[in-house]
């Protein structure tokens, strides 16, 4: 069951996916975050890259609404979300699969590393808004050589959706924390 940490962090997560701000996610919902994703420079320039990152989040969607939406209305509510972070330790292929599309998405010069302006981009597209990122980027570097390597964004994409654990920089992948 998610701790009072991990319903926070899940609380601004769902803010930032509610694009129609109903209180509540639904398909739509999930196309309109394909559509912001594919205004990165890289997506858009990238037919392939642009359908990986629709299949993806798309099927966040279909994962989300099977498993959670309980009345069948096509809708998921908060306490929903909360509910399927529990089974997200055993989805950790698609998990990694997500990583893998955000990480080629956001690395707009597809040198394999995430520097701090892409990464505010990530945060900023996560969104949908401008985001002060403040000193968020110092504390996901953790090796401190200014770039996020693949391997080290992976990992601080499965804590952000999975940790329960405030100390784990992770949390803060997608920006700052509600306060």
């Amino acid at each position: 069951m998610a701790g009072e940490f991990q319903r926070s962090k899940l609380t601004g997560m769902f803010l930032a996916f509610d694009t129609d701000r109903t209180g509540h996610l639904d398909q739509a919902d999930f196309q309109d975050l394909a559509a912001r994703w594919h205004r990165l420079p890289r997506v858009a320039g990238d037919p392939a890259l642009t359908d990986r990152v629709s299949e993806v989040r798309l099927g966040w969607w279909d994962h989300l609404s099977a498993a959670a939406d309980r009345d069948g209305d096509g809708r998921v509510g908060l306490d929903e979300v909360v509910a399927m972070v529990d089974r997200l330790p055993a989805m950790l292929d698609y998990v990694n699969a997500t990583s893998d599309a955000v990480f080629d998405a956001v690395d707009e010069n597809g040198d394999g590393r995430i520097s701090r302006a892409e990464h505010r981009r990530l945060v900023d597209t996560w969104h949908g808004q401008e985001v002060d990122t403040a000193d968020v980027f110092e504390l996901l570097d953790r090796d401190g050589d200014g770039y996020l390597g693949r391997s080290e964004f992976a990992l601080l994409w499965a804590q952000f959706w999975i940790s329960d654990n405030p100390a784990d920089p992770g949390n803060l992948l997608c920006g700052p924390l509600p306060g």
